[in-house]
């Protein structure tokens, strides 16, 4: 049953990006399609391989900046590259790696936030942002551990 929801939301977000693609050809200066599109890449850098994830999470990335190019105060383009910042941040091999995307993407909450003040999901976004460096941290820290003790045995 997991299996089908995985392949349903997958073929999902492969046609809006599909979609978004289409829509760019014909009007490139839309910055609601490109902030749909990065969110469409975002959610789909979950299913594959890491490096693959990293080049879905970064093409993300260019059409979020490029909606900000368009419109620099579009509270959701901020608010996606601080999700896209924070995947980043758990796709590194280490807490020192990963440090500065959870920095930008706190950046991007709180101009999120800013934009849009009463916005519950933004606010809990920058809430969590300032807790989620710890996490990974002891995420980390327990990884290890476990490694070192299935190679003693």
């Amino acid at each position: 049953m997991e299996m089908s929801n995985e392949l349903d939301t997958l073929v999902f977000f492969e046609h809006a990006r599909k979609i978004c693609e289409a829509t760019y050809a014909v009007n490139p200066l839309d910055a609601e399609n490109l902030t749909r599109w990065g969110g469409a890449l975002l959610e789909l850098s979950q299913f594959p391989s890491v490096s693959d994830s990293q080049t879905l999470v970064q093409d993300a990335i260019s059409k979020l900046e490029e909606a900000l190019s368009i419109n620099p105060r579009k509270h959701d383009a901020l608010w996606c590259l601080g999700n896209a910042q924070t995947a980043f941040a758990f796709l590194a091999n280490n807490e020192d790696e990963a440090r500065p995307y959870f920095e930008k993407a706190a950046q991007y909450f709180q101009r999120a936030v800013d934009e849009d003040p009463g916005n519950e999901v933004y606010l809990k976004s920058l809430q969590l942002s300032a807790k989620v460096p710890r996490s990974l941290y002891f995420i980390m820290v327990y990884s290890q551990v476990m490694l070192m003790f299935s190679c003693d045995l």
